[in-house]
């Protein structure tokens, strides 16, 4: 049985995207409840510009309130120094930074050049030291929705110059759903071949055409054992018109622990909050094991005509 490390992301990748805000004391609650559902690491929220994501506005309150349970991580995002210093000063257990492998979302996303970016992120973990743990984020690892393929030894080159500025981890998105899993195998295969075997590497999919589980078997079947997930399935890319969410977290993790893999997931407890989701964004998600329950809940026999 293979133990899987699963991260939730909902509260920044899937929150960024909703259009209506969500009120702190709601965000507050809801990462204490997944908190005692057993998640390796929970993504709490981004400390960027609030004009840029006015929804992360109150990322310093919400890490400052919320309950740190044992042997979870609490990560956020951070898109430069200042953002850097903000998330120290929040006691956050990882920096997750990003940049894309695709040179016209980098520009589109973060208005910067991959070699800026290269560079300004090189700054950053120079500054964070032993401060807190850095991961880097690689989206459109698996294909950009302005320029089509990406080319597998871009993120490889990427992933590589990262590993050795000592990170801790790398995350290769594919960030609009564009990914297959023969794609994806042969990704997994090949940065499984060149970088360190101590890095943490994790595969962060959405479900945009239908393919998020599938890919995650099939980065499975490589040896990936950390993968990103949004509860509901929340989340998207403004650069991709009609993109829908991440994988959602509870349909992945019930299809893993029906495989018998150990996620470390009360998929129960994740069910309830899972409920609980429509209510605090105001709208449905579009999960399907939180509507039609996990394949052990069973339903009495319809009645029988006399």
């Amino acid at each position: 049985m293979t133990r899987i490390y699963f991260h939730e992301v909902v509260t920044r990748d899937g929150f960024q995207m909703e259009p209506e805000f969500v009120a702190t004391d709601a965000k507050v609650a809801l990462i204490d409840a997944l908190s005692d559902c057993g998640y390796a690491k929970i993504e709490v929220t981004s400390f960027t510009s609030a004009k840029a994501i006015p929804m992360l506005r109150d990322a310093e309150e919400v890490m400052g309130r919320i309950r740190r349970a044992p042997g979870v991580q609490y990560a956020v995002l951070v898109p430069n120094l200042r953002g850097a210093e903000r998330a120290l000063e929040s006691r956050a257990d990882e920096l997750n930074l990003v940049m894309s492998a695709s040179e016209s979302h980098n520009l589109a996303n973060l208005r910067m050049s991959r070699v800026q970016s290269v560079a300004a992120l090189t700054e950053v973990i120079r500054v964070v030291d032993t401060r807190a743990a850095v991961n880097v984020s690689i989206s459109t690892a698996f294909g950009c929705p302005m320029e089509g393929d990406v080319a597998q030894h871009t993120v490889l080159i990427l992933a590589q110059r990262y590993a050795d500025l000592g990170v801790r981890g790398v995350t290769v998105c594919d960030t609009t759903g564009m990914a297959h899993p023969a794609q994806v195998r042969v990704m997994c295969d090949a940065l499984q071949r060149h970088l360190p075997s101590a890095l943490e590497l994790t595969l962060h999919f959405h479900n945009t055409r239908g393919m998020g589980l599938a890919n995650v078997l099939a980065a499975l079947q490589s040896g990936i054992v950390r993968f990103d997930g949004s509860l509901g399935g929340l989340g998207g890319c403004p650069y991709a018109p009609g993109a829908s969410g991440n994988i959602a977290s509870e349909d992945a993790i019930h299809m893993l622990q029906a495989m018998k893999h150990d996620t470390g997931v009360n998929l129960a407890r994740l069910l309830d909050v899972a409920h609980r989701l429509p209510a605090i964004i105001g709208h449905d998600v579009p999960s399907q094991v939180s509507k039609a329950g996990p394949i052990g809940q069973l339903h009495a026999a319809p009645c029988q005509p006399a």
